[in-house]
């Protein structure tokens, strides 16, 4: 069996003229489950037959249309031509570009020449292409989007590592032009026009939390890593969104986070609820959004901190008693045991007076243990530090017994997870790049773009007339 498939283009001139032209041959033999229907193959040469048919068509059409001019109809010189190479979903397309001069109706005399079409591909890419690209380039390692566009696409070995990265840079530029300008502040009006908003909608929950990415230039080995700052607000009826920036790098923290609360309709009467680990970019990065803003500590940072010093007390317990060590030391490892009971519990009450001074009765304790037990010198220094960070963040500590009994948030659990599918999955685990920070922040905006099901209302502002199939996955499934 032969199948001979064409394809008919039909013109809207006045003639009513007609193309005709052949795209694919197919031969058939005997049924078999390996030629039923079409194969990828021949998919993939018929799509470049339509595409290759089609845009010869449109680019006739095109420079028919500005081989005049405008404005008195008169043909329009031509200089000369040369060829354009432009990537589409379907493959590589050579188009040839000619070179027109200027209509003397408009210019006398000048001997000035334009090249409509070159002037039109700008970016010598389809917007369908890039978005494509970026899409997956988000999700997974740039080798394994050539890969898996090249499988399924008649693009073969026009597409590289370095184009995909290069397209997803522009992408996540643009994005960033788009954003707006940094700003101190963010609260607008005064309590008087926050009182005659409409009535807002439930509390925004905001968690903030930090991950680390392999450098790429780093100088000596404390440099082996830089900082990433990821964050996920939740509203109380609708869908969550992430973000993430590189805290150097980064100009327009601020803004960024401003827009992702506007972007789930952020009023100023409207309740926010920030929580955090603490740290200094993160605590300065949440002032001045909203004037009904609260900012706590989150339970889950304190307790793991806890967690580590009750266990290395425990070992300090266990090699006192071991080596039969003095009754003194041994009544001070107890105390210390309970004086770090205490300050948890004074800490899960919100009474960071009383936390202070638990803190000071473990130096005291310490100070009492005459031996040097393993673990002593590092519980001096976890002692310490806890103190550093109690005192830093003493307004940020609520009563989480009370919200923990009304059933409110007390800790950023849900940030954990946002960390691992923001940055450790596609930077940290399983992955051998190192980043500079200005390719990580690039590939942050794009990432979480996709994982909020944004980045395809971000092209459909772009280019408007672009076509979507509203039956795709969702970018979180894919993720």
């Amino acid at each position: 069996m032969k199948v001979r498939i064409q394809m008919i283009v039909e013109s809207d001139d006045a003639q009513q003229t007609s193309i005709v032209e052949d795209i694919l041959q197919l031969e058939r033999s005997a049924l078999c489950q390996e030629e039923l229907g079409l194969t990828l193959l021949e998919a993939k040469q018929f799509l470049q037959g339509v595409q290759q048919t089609l845009v010869d068509e449109q680019v006739k059409e095109f420079l028919t249309n500005h081989a005049t001019c405008p404005h008195c109809s008169r043909h329009r010189g031509r200089k000369g031509k040369h060829e354009i190479a432009y990537r589409t979903l379907f493959g590589k397309l050579t188009l040839t570009s000619p070179r027109f001069y200027d209509c003397h109706c408009q210019a006398p005399g000048s001997k000035h020449s334009s090249s409509p079409l070159t002037d039109l591909l700008v970016t010598r890419t389809s917007p369908e292409l890039i978005y494509l690209e970026t899409k997956f380039a988000s999700l997974m390692s740039y080798g394994l989007t050539v890969s898996l566009l090249s499988e399924v696409l008649p693009i073969e070995e026009h597409l590289h590592t370095t184009a995909v990265r290069r397209h997803l840079h522009s992408v996540a530029e643009r994005i960033e032009e788009d954003l707006g300008e940094e700003q101190f502040q963010y609260i607008e009006g005064c309590p008087y026009d926050w009182e005659r908003l409409p009535r807002p909608g439930a509390p925004l929950t905001v968690g903030l939390d930090g991950g680390y990415v392999h450098a790429k230039d780093q100088k000596s080995r404390t440099e082996g890593w830089f900082e990433v700052i990821a964050g996920k607000s939740v509203p109380a009826g609708g869908g969550a969104k992430c973000f993430a920036f590189v805290s150097k790098y980064d100009t327009k923290p601020k803004r960024r986070l401003f827009e992702v609360l506007k972007s789930q309709g952020l009023q100023m009467n409207q309740q926010v609820v920030f929580f955090s680990d603490g740290g200094d970019t993160v605590r300065d990065l949440q002032m001045y959004l909203s004037p009904e803003s609260e900012h706590w500590l989150d339970w889950f940072h304190i307790t793991m901190r806890l967690t580590v010093m009750k266990q290395m007390a425990k070992g300090m317990s266990a090699e006192l008693r071991a080596k039969k060590a003095s009754e003194d030391s041994l009544a001070a490892v107890v105390d210390l045991e309970n004086h770090l009971e205490s300050l948890k519990w004074h800490l899960w009450h919100g009474d960071v007076f009383h936390s202070l001074k638990r803190i000071q009765d473990l130096e005291d304790d310490l100070g009492m243990i005459d031996e040097d037990p393993a673990n002593k010198k590092k519980l001096i220094k976890s002692v310490d530090d806890m103190w550093s960070y109690i005192y830093a963040n003493q307004r940020f500590i609520p009563n989480y017994g009370d919200r923990y009994r009304h059933n409110e948030t007390i800790s950023t659990a849900f940030v954990e997870s946002t960390v691992n599918y923001v940055i450790s999955k596609r930077f940290v685990k399983k992955q051998q790049m190192r980043w500079t920070q200005r390719g990580a922040h690039l590939l942050l905006q794009t990432r979480t773009q996709v994982l909020n099901e944004d980045l395809r209302k971000t092209f459909s502002r772009w280019y408007p007339k672009m076509k979507w199939d509203d039956g795709t996955m969702s970018s979180k499934q894919a993720a």
